[in-house]
């Protein structure tokens, strides 16, 4: 058991997580300038881009990195100067650490030293789209981004599919294209929405049907990381969940069992026959022979 009274004086040092804007500098809450000013130093995930945000706003602190690649020989040295009584203030490039971005080891290593984690509000790109979407707002599940390797997203998709709440994903402009065709083939045409340049100048949402959406994505600007919200199953009951096939066609369904369960094409053929309550020669027709 942890208990933490965040502002109970110890004799060692805190670690603030301090939200910075997402795009808008006025986001920038005074809150945050004020610790980023008052901590011993800033560790940051782009020394470079909170360089830019702490001249902006006259802040002077020392700063040192703090990313993906250097966490295991970085995060050690900090919870060391916390240890001896200092205060480190942790930003990501843009939002909240820990979401999609570093924070969460060194969260844990100072939970672990019994140091207090106190975490500031601010800007947050998944729930600045989300209330803005249109679509259910509460509850919702945040997923993040997904896996880049076409089996292992299709497999979190499956998951996601029964899922009755609307879910958020993360997405970079250039794999947003495959990732609404895959939303597509699994989930069927839900409603969905995107949004891009939250909080600039240029924001923009696009709604609609996942049909819709990928008709915009063969023409309209991708540029800039997406935020994607989708539509919760409205019929996640066991009918649905045993019939997730429905949205394929027999070929498909049959590719399915090759490619994500690494069946054979005998065994794939005879598993969809017994799903569709097909016989095994029309399933055999369609995968072999029309395709």
């Amino acid at each position: 058991m942890n208990q933490q009274k965040s502002y109970q004086e110890t004799g060692k040092g805190s670690l603030y997580l301090v939200p910075t804007p997402i795009g808008n500098l006025e986001d920038m809450t005074f809150r945050a300038i004020r610790i980023m000013k008052e901590a011993d130093v800033i560790a940051a995930e782009d020394t470079r881009n909170t360089k830019k945000l702490s001249n902006y706003f006259e802040i002077d602190t020392p700063i040192i990195s703090y990313h993906e690649h250097n966490k295991e020989s970085s995060g050690p040295k900090l919870i060391e100067r916390m240890e001896q009584g200092e205060t480190v203030a942790l930003v990501s490039d843009a939002g909240m650490p820990s979401i999609s971005d570093p924070g969460y080891e060194l969260v844990q290593a100072a939970i672990e030293n019994n140091l207090a984690v106190i975490p500031l509000p601010g800007a947050n790109a998944a729930l600045t789209a989300l209330i803005a979407s249109g679509l259910a707002p509460q509850p919702f599940y945040f997923y993040g981004f997904l896996h880049r390797g076409k089996k292992e997203k299709r497999a979190e998709l499956e998951r996601l599919r029964s899922l009755k709440d609307t879910f958020i994903l993360y997405e970079s402009p250039h794999r947003l294209k495959e990732t609404l065709k895959e939303l597509h083939q699994s989930l069927g045409n839900r409603q969905i929405v995107i949004c891009r340049e939250l909080t600039k100048k240029f924001e923009e949402f696009i709604r609609g049907s996942l049909e819709d959406v990928l008709e915009w994505a063969e023409t309209g600007e991708i540029r800039g990381e997406f935020c994607v919200m989708v539509e919760g199953n409205p019929q996640p009951d066991e009918e649905e969940q045993e019939e997730w096939w429905n949205d394929y066609s027999i070929e498909g369904h049959v590719q399915y069992y090759i490619e994500e369960k690494e069946m054979s094409s005998k065994s794939a053929i005879k598993e969809v026959a017994k799903e569709r309550n097909l016989p095994k020669r029309e399933v055999y027709q369609a995968f072999h022979v029309e395709k």
